[in-house]
């Protein structure tokens, strides 16, 4: 059976998808303040896209398109995850080859993503989809 990705696009939908983005994004503890910047993100280019299977979202994956003088035109994929209790089935493999064939449809030179250094699981999905380690990425947090 082939799942079928949808695309967060209302209010419900987003709300829906916010204990699965909780998972990977542990911070975000307001469910209304995660609504309210995903709608903002929405509104900037940003997809949340997702799996749904009897009534509970399975993975998730958040992307944009971007241009960089270093790489061209780029997908990036800010989240991707899969619920915690449906790993090893498939899911977060079919949300990132559906999110490669989105890259190639809208003619982009590469796909990016940054992973945190303790996610081995995600990470051999990543290089089992070709995914290649090409750089450290560093951060300076000027907001406390």
């Amino acid at each position: 059976m082939q799942s079928l990705i949808l695309k967060a696009k209302t209010t419900q939908e987003i709300q829906a998808c916010y204990p699965l983005m909780h998972q990977l994004r542990p911070h975000l503890t307001d469910v209304e303040a995660f609504i309210a910047q995903t709608e903002r993100q929405l509104a900037m280019g940003y997809s949340l896209v997702y799996i749904q299977e009897e009534n509970a979202i399975k993975a998730l994956a958040g992307f944009r398109f971007l241009e960089f003088l270093a790489w061209g035109k780029v997908l990036y994929i800010d989240d991707l995850i899969t619920d915690s209790e449906s790993r090893n089935k498939g899911h977060g493999g079919t949300l990132l080859k559906w999110i490669i064939e989105q890259a190639k449809e809208k003619m982009c030179d590469q796909v990016h993503l940054d992973s945190g250094p303790h996610r081995h699981e995600a990470h051999k999905l990543y290089l089992n989809h070709d995914f290649k380690i090409i750089a450290h990425h560093f951060a300076l947090t000027l907001k406390k």
